[in-house]
């Protein structure tokens, strides 16, 4: 059986889900994100929130790690008061996955951040937020579509070489980027849409968008590329 890298992805953690009879405490993540991973020829491993004392040895088990999609970041991880449209805070996420995010870019393990993910990848290197940002999200529970470019010589443009529709949903931007990273893709209003950073070890990337959502797999299946060097050379 072919051998497949183990990507690690980050999930939510809710104090009361209901199935059936049942109404408890569950970790949770979209299906879309195992799926992608699986289509783009990784083995997916959730992740649920815990202490970020154990997010290196977490991460050294890992070929790859994904970071989903989720609440908006508490506004307090980079120095700004809360606007009232920023959403209730998930401290447990927030911490745990900024140190899954540290100990990704210290260990040189590949990084694909989305929506959240980017904008709290953004965070960990000292960038800041837009906290409400006007039409880039559909109704509550659904998904739009909007137009990215990517920006020539990235990695991303490598990826996908050209405009393309992306499923969206999101609120929060990138405001001021964090260090050492740069936009790769924009939307027609100028927000950024996705930023890595360059010559990173590891292959760091991220999007705002959703590509779980979608049925391109060219930026997953790079992860999952680069996922496979590293597993290899291990």
């Amino acid at each position: 059986m072919t051998w497949r890298p183990l990507i690690g992805v980050s999930t939510y953690l809710e104090s009361e889900v209901r199935w059936g009879e049942w109404a408890v405490a569950a970790a949770l993540l979209h299906a879309g994100y195992p799926r992608l991973i699986q289509r783009a020829g990784g083995l997916a491993a959730m992740l649920p929130p815990d202490d970020p004392g154990y997010a290196a040895a977490t991460v050294a088990r890992l070929d790859g790690l994904v970071i989903a999609g989720g609440p908006d970041v508490d506004p307090a991880r980079y120095g700004a008061d809360r606007d009232p449209r920023t959403g209730p805070e998930a401290p447990e996420r927030d911490a745990w996955e900024l140190a899954l995010i540290e100990a990704a870019l210290a260990a040189g393990v590949p990084l694909l951040a989305i929506c959240r993910g980017m904008q709290l990848l953004n965070v960990a290197v000292g960038g800041t937020l837009v906290q409400h940002l006007d039409g880039h999200s559909a109704p509550p529970g659904t998904f739009g579509t909007h137009p990215v470019e990517p920006v020539p010589g990235t990695r991303y443009a490598s990826i996908v070489p050209e405009r393309t529709e992306v499923p969206t949903h999101h609120h929060q931007a990138v405001d001021v980027l964090g260090a050492g990273l740069v936009p790769s893709a924009h939307t027609p209003d100028g927000t950024v849409e996705a930023v890595e950073l360059p010559g990173a070890e590891g292959w760091v990337l991220g999007v705002q968008w959703h590509p779980e959502m979608g049925s391109d797999l060219r930026v997953m299946r790079a992860l999952v590329e680069r996922a496979t060097a590293v597993g290899a050379a291990a």
